[in-house]
């Protein structure tokens, strides 16, 4: 992709697009705020009005992204109570948002302590605890002793099934795309209850 020039309007979402262009062509592990501005058109200061520094860059798309899979969530628990199909949203989130689901995943390139990643991790989790009907309070407890096991069972089938996807492990076959593969697999989870 070509560098594009910036004029006026939001350089913070201007920064962040371009950090997930970058991060899809090449990880979050090799980002530069450098490379960033000048994908976004801007100094290579500029980046630094609202980023303290590559760590900020990233916690904003990894906050981002989970604000993100928490609405795809929430549309999803709107549509239907099916456990299942949470995890088919969880998956294709992260293939169809696959630079914030990379950050998402590299938790030592992140600030661990931001407010902003803190609240949205947490909403998105409680929507997928909450999808799966365990009580707040029960979701930190021991996961052999609440249903938090068998949420954590879920959600480990899902992500593991969407980093395959996203590394090229697996790949749809001819008359199947990703929906179809998260469905497949998904058919395979009992029913969870607290």
């Amino acid at each position: 992709m070509t560098d594009r020039p910036y004029h006026h309007g939001n350089l913070r979402r201007v920064l962040l697009d371009s950090a997930c262009e970058l991060i899809a062509e090449r990880g979050p592990a090799s980002l530069s705020l450098r490379e960033v501005a000048r994908r976004a058109g801007v100094s290579h200061a500029a980046p630094a009005h609202h980023f303290s520094d590559k760590t900020g860059l990233l916690t904003a798309v990894a906050a981002e992204g989970w604000d993100l899979l928490a609405a795809d969530l929430t549309a999803t628990a709107a549509r239907t109570a099916d456990f299942g199909e949470l995890g088919v949203s969880y998956v294709l989130f992260a293939t169809n948002r696959r630079a914030h689901f990379a950050v998402m995943r590299t938790p030592e390139l992140l600030d661990d302590d931001d407010p902003a990643l803190v609240a949205a991790r947490d909403r998105a989790g409680a929507l997928l605890y909450g999808g799966a009907g365990v009580p707040a309070s029960e979701q930190d407890s021991p996961a052999a002793t609440s249903g938090r096991g068998r949420v954590l069972a879920a959600w480990a089938l899902v992500h593991g099934l969407s980093a395959l996807l996203q590394e090229g492990l697996v790949v749809p076959g001819p008359g199947e795309d990703v929906e179809a593969i998260a469905r497949a697999v998904t058919s395979h989870l009992a029913p969870v209850r607290a």
